[in-house]
């Protein structure tokens, strides 16, 4: 929606800033000249992100060429240094290789160099390690980790993998339904989460030094988009919920002063038998 990439008929309603610049309602020449330069995006599954016949450095050598002017030889060391900074083995052989010549991992790497091509000011990343194994995930993540440190970019991580969101985020959002219902620093929403939604995703984490206790599921499913309950959308699903709830929609605000939560019975911080634990769902997530 920011970048302008939906099609046509969808409808884009809202602000987003970047700097001074307004991107809802842009022209296409003005968003043409964010995408890639200012903002960048890696997508879900590398996979479909990338043209199967070129030459995977050549692909990262166009964005080079367009986004940086470069040209020729020097389009191609850049595009190099790219696929090496990624950490992607002999990349000077490697540069004439078909996407299908690399693994799925070595995939995500290229098209985070791809993305790096135009030094983003922002990197949105979409789930990007969704598709991948533990072992490559974390690598993954590293590597995102490094690279922010180094350029200073900064990062909008997507996920629903809350070990992921605990290794790269200094701030979290918590979203259902569409609507952002809890936000604050990361260390907060792992010491005490506040929203009841929030609280049961950590209480379905499988913990490793757990005994043989089922977990505890989130009764009930996410409401379809057309047929949204009144009120609290998650009001059906909550155990907390009273007839305020059901019959008014929530406002998103502020407890103290780093942090915010939509909801009319916020959770206490001994609310439920056990809070999560910040060690306990990394190790989780790596051990999945």
């Amino acid at each position: 929606a920011a970048l302008g990439l939906l099609p046509g008929k969808a409808s884009v309603s809202g602000s987003v800033r970047l700097g001074s610049d307004q991107l809802i309602g842009a022209s296409r020449t003005k968003l043409e000249s964010i995408r890639g330069g200012r903002i960048a995006m890696i997508f879900q599954d590398p996979s479909s992100s990338l043209n199967p016949v070129i030459h995977a450095g050549r692909q990262i050598a166009e964005a080079v060429e367009l986004h940086r002017g470069l040209t020729g030889r020097a389009a191609r060391n850049e595009a190099v240094r790219l696929m090496e900074m990624v950490g992607i083995p002999d990349a000077v052989r490697r540069f004439d290789n078909f996407p299908h010549e690399f693994s799925g991992g070595q995939n995500q790497r290229l098209m985070i160099a791809m993305a790096l091509a135009g030094n983003p000011d922002l990197l949105i990343a979409d789930e990007p390690t969704t598709a991948l194994d533990a072992t490559i995930q974390a690598q993954i993540l590293d590597l995102l980790i490094s690279i922010r440190e180094e350029t200073g970019m900064a990062i909008v991580f997507i996920s629903h993998d809350l070990g992921a969101v605990s290794q790269i985020c200094e701030r979290v959002c918590v979203m259902y339904a569409g609507n952002i219902v809890e936000k604050c620093p990361t260390e907060s929403l792992f010491r005490s989460p506040r929203h009841p939604y929030t609280r049961g995703l950590f209480d379905a984490i499988p913990r490793i030094d757990a005994g043989r206790d089922r977990l505890v599921p989130i009764p009930g499913t996410v409401p379809q988009p057309g047929r949204m309950p009144g009120g609290c959308a998650f009001a059906p699903r909550c155990g907390h919920a009273s007839e305020l709830c059901h019959n008014k929609v929530p406002p998103l605000l502020a407890l103290d002063d780093d942090r915010a939560t939509a909801c009319f019975h916020p959770l206490s911080d001994g609310a439920t038998a056990s809070k999560p634990n910040l060690m306990q769902v990394q190790q989780g997530v790596a051990w999945a």
